[in-house]
């Protein structure tokens, strides 16, 4: 017997970022958007906890218990004092490291085919307790569609999404790690005072009315200075994106994937050729949003 659950990559087409707390992380106010890329986790019965993976950037992923999937097993099953002995299979689509929240994807991925496989019939509000532990992003991965998320951002408030937004992603080479993108933004920002972080009324309106116009005026990342700081090379990528006709171009997440928003299908095609031939990337992948959470797809 196996369970596979498809979950989604994301956008924060708002990250509103705060001061740094005293346990290190920060207050956010952070608007996620689910987007049609997906990994694929499957869970089975096996001797012991173990992970394979498959797919572009497969050799970059994690095969020890520090990937959140594994994490997640050994999570659930402690709760319910069982042992977590299942092999993880992951068929990687979303990028790598690449502020899309493909780690965290398979982390409620593996957590929702382990309930399942299992039998546990856990509630949605324990499963979302346990993607808190995992990460900031987990529990956003298992609801999907639009959400605010505040405090470091698991604390979630579903949002209501008025028809269907267009993006391009421009996957860069290489990663960039979310705590040294926060490290950054600390430093630039030392000395200045940070703002409580608040989401936008007209960004939250745009989603709601499903306008990408106004979705494109309203987009905002508090961490998109530190990531540039970091890897310059991104600002050609959003220059590339924009001339080539997107109606708004951001850095996703800690980045170093590059967002566009663009009015339709075929606009989000021309801009996606116009990056790949440019240069600035390694792939640009065409997507819709919003898409629905972790789901299982087989059983």
């Amino acid at each position: 017997m196996s369970v596979t659950v498809r979950v989604p990559a994301k956008v924060n087409v708002q990250l509103a970022v705060g001061g740094a707390r005293p346990d290190g992380f920060h207050d956010l106010a952070n608007v996620f958007l689910a987007v049609g890329l997906y990994d694929e986790v499957t869970v089975r019965p096996a001797p012991s906890l173990t992970i394979t993976c498959a797919g572009p950037d497969a050799d970059q992923v994690p095969l020890d218990r520090t990937n959140l999937a594994a994490r997640a097993a050994e999570l659930l099953a402690a709760r319910h004092g069982i042992s977590p002995d299942v092999h993880i299979h992951i068929d990687k689509d979303i990028p790598v490291a690449g502020g899309m929240a493909g780690g965290s994807a398979d982390g409620a991925g593996a957590l929702l085919a382990c309930d399942a496989l299992w039998g546990l019939g856990s509630s949605r509000d324990e499963l979302l307790a346990i993607c808190a532990q995992l990460g900031s992003d987990v529990p956003f991965s298992l609801v999907g569609g639009a959400a605010l998320g505040t405090g470091r951002g698991e604390q979630l408030t579903e949002l209501t999404v008025g028809g269907a937004f267009h993006w391009v992603f421009a996957v860069a080479d290489g990663g960039l790690s979310t705590p040294a993108v926060y490290a950054e933004f600390d430093r630039l920002n030392e000395g200045a005072a940070v703002p409580p972080p608040v989401a936008s009324p007209a960004l939250l309106d745009a989603l709601a009315t499903g306008d990408a116009a106004s979705l494109a005026a309203s987009l905002t990342n508090d961490l998109q200075s530190a990531a540039l700081s970091l890897r310059p090379s991104l600002a050609a990528t959003l220059s590339t994106g924009t001339s080539a006709g997107a109606l708004a171009a951001l850095v996703s997440g800690s980045g170093p994937t590059t967002a566009f928003l663009t009015k339709d299908e075929d606009s989000a095609e021309s801009v996606a050729a116009a990056l790949m031939a440019s240069g600035t990337c390694r792939t640009a992948r065409v997507a819709r949003a919003a898409a629905a959470g972790a789901t299982i797809v087989n059983a």
